[in-house]
């Protein structure tokens, strides 16, 4: 999830646009991607005003909305488990009986993370990794009644998403094997939690959905297509794929049955970071068999697709299911890491009935408009039109709030300074999710680990 050192560069690339301070802009048929949604109906085509500074010093809201800290790391887990892990990521809210909400949240420590998430018996994979999962269950109230650890053992955990029997896919997004980092077994697997009760699930790593770093996960739900999104940093870039499981759709615990592993060739794009015009259109998308999903000798992505090659693109990080497509995202890429071109930021769609994958959103220097200014990330559908994307980069951090017609607006600022009154710095945001009923959005701050509930007049 975190750029970890890339978005200073980014910024500078910024300056030298003359767009520093004042952002991304957003280009593209925005209204896409939300058909099926309350935007349809013509909610949320405006923002909520001008953030009203937090006197208490933590979050900024517009006026009209407060928030409840549901969660901090280094507080005990309410299970007596330990302590509340660190590095707060992606994360997904899940009905349950009476009107509670079901929270799934991501731990992305690494081998050096100094707040793991504790091990637990039947819930831990490797003793040796710090990541995992917890889960926090609310009332109607938003009030905490319980809060454990989900899954430990793991790496890395970045983001994942939910699937459609509501059971999440957590997702390690490294390579280590074992013997790395003195881990005692291989990673870079997905993992299924269920919120409600995490024993049903265990700590199995999902292995034939394959072995790399993954980000973010999509699932069709007619189909039971898993997509799945890898971000590597370095050259080959991280590949888009599908997952064509054995039992689709088959309920918890059906992935564990298999499947086969395919990775997206666009035929004559090797890069997508090459295609720059919004709309462009490619409708002869090839699915191409992973040679060795479980990465053995050679990284998926250093794999020989044959002599067609395969596709590859820098960050591809969200990934979600809207109407009938699934669209994915790439952060941003740049030449001088080895992209064809430079870029910061695209959405892409592909719809699997037309096989047409389309470019839909492009975020590029604006020096008029006010936008997310770094590193946009994390980014979920609103329940009343629109998205919320969380900003990972250099400076403040905002929660932003994107119209169907391409309006940003800012929802959150994060006000908890993590360096020195000198040189001050904030947290990312990340793990933004809505409640089932639309009236609370979750929230996680990366650092220090903080995960928010806000709640406002969300239906204005």
């Amino acid at each position: 999830m975190t750029a970890s050192g890339h978005s200073a560069t980014r910024r500078q690339m910024l300056a030298g646009t003359g767009a520093l301070g004042v952002g991304i802009a957003f280009s593209g048929a925005l209204s896409e991607l939300f058909s099926g949604t309350a935007a349809a109906q013509g909610l949320g085509r405006t923002g909520y005003g001008p953030l009203v500074p937090d006197p208490k010093g933590v979050l900024d809201l517009p006026e009209g909305f407060g928030y409840r800290i549901l969660s901090r790391e280094g507080d005990e887990l309410r299970s007596g488990e330990g302590r509340v892990p660190s590095n707060h990521d992606g994360m997904a809210a899940f009905g349950g009986r009476g009107g509670r909400v079901h929270l799934v949240r991501n731990h992305e420590n690494r081998a050096d993370g100094k707040a793991p998430v504790p091990t637990v018996e039947g819930l831990t994979y490797d003793p040796a990794g710090k990541g995992g999962c917890t889960t926090l269950t609310l009332d109607s109230r938003n009030r905490v009644r319980s809060e454990r650890v989900a899954i430990a053992g793991t790496a890395v955990n970045c983001a994942g998403g939910p699937t459609p029997w509501d059971t999440w896919l957590t997702c390690e997004e490294t390579e280590d094997k074992a013997g790395t980092n003195g881990y005692t077994k291989d990673h870079g697997f997905i993992f299924e939690v269920d919120p409600a009760d995490p024993h049903r699930t265990g700590a199995v790593p999902l292995t034939a959905m394959g072995r790399f770093a993954h980000e973010a996960i999509a699932v069709d739900p007619r189909r039971g297509v898993v997509y799945e999104t890898e971000d590597a940093f370095e050259k080959p870039f991280g590949l888009f794929y599908r997952f064509l499981p054995d039992r689709p759709l088959g309920g918890r615990g059906s992935l564990r049955a298999g499947g086969r592993l395919q990775a997206m060739r666009v035929p004559g794009v090797p890069d997508l970071s090459s295609i720059q015009d919004v709309g462009a259109e490619f409708d002869r998308v090839e699915w191409v068999d992973v040679p060795d999903p479980q990465a053995a000798q050679t990284p998926i992505r250093f794999q020989d697709f044959g002599r067609k090659g395969i596709t590859h693109a820098q960050k591809l990080e969200g990934c979600y299911w809207g109407g009938r497509s699934v669209y994915f995202v790439s952060s941003f890429a740049r030449r001088s890491d080895g992209s064809a071109a430079d870029h910061f930021g695209q959405v892409w769609r592909y719809d699997p009935e037309r096989r047409r994958l389309t470019l839909v959103i492009v975020f590029g220097p604006d020096t008029d408009v006010q936008l997310p200014g770094e590193s946009p990330d994390n980014i979920c559908l609103a329940p009343s039109g629109g998205l919320m994307v969380c900003e990972d980069g250099d400076g403040a951090q905002h929660v932003y709030g994107v119209t169907r017609r391409g309006e940003v607006y800012a929802m959150a600022r994060n006000r908890q300074n993590i360096g020195t009154e000198q040189a001050p710095e904030w947290g990312e945001f990340a793990g933004v999710t809505f409640s089932p009923d639309g009236d609370t959005m979750y929230v996680n701050c990366y650092r220090p680990g903080t995960t928010f509930a806000v709640t406002g007049p969300w239906r204005r």
